[in-house]
């Protein structure tokens, strides 16, 4: 079998994984009850909603950036 050049190797494969799942543990965080037009959830201003996931979520997208731009390490 030819040994070819990729662009990523396990690792940055394995980061990746890792940065997407940290984003929609972020996006799950973000869920909640919803507020109707007859009953209003004060619940959608809390902190886990308005401050610690979109956190999450935006270190899962930096994760994912630095998976795609790390270079893997040649065996040369």
């Amino acid at each position: 079998m030819d040994n070819k050049k990729f662009a990523f190797d396990k690792v940055n494969f394995l980061l990746l994984a890792i940065g997407m799942a940290v984003v929609i543990i972020g996006f799950l965080l973000m869920t909640g009850p919803s507020s109707s037009a007859t009953h209003f959830e004060p619940d959608i201003f809390s902190v886990r909603r308005i401050r610690v996931a979109p956190l999450v979520s935006l270190s899962g997208f930096v994760f994912l950036i630095y998976a795609v731009l790390r270079k893997p390490k040649s065996k040369e």
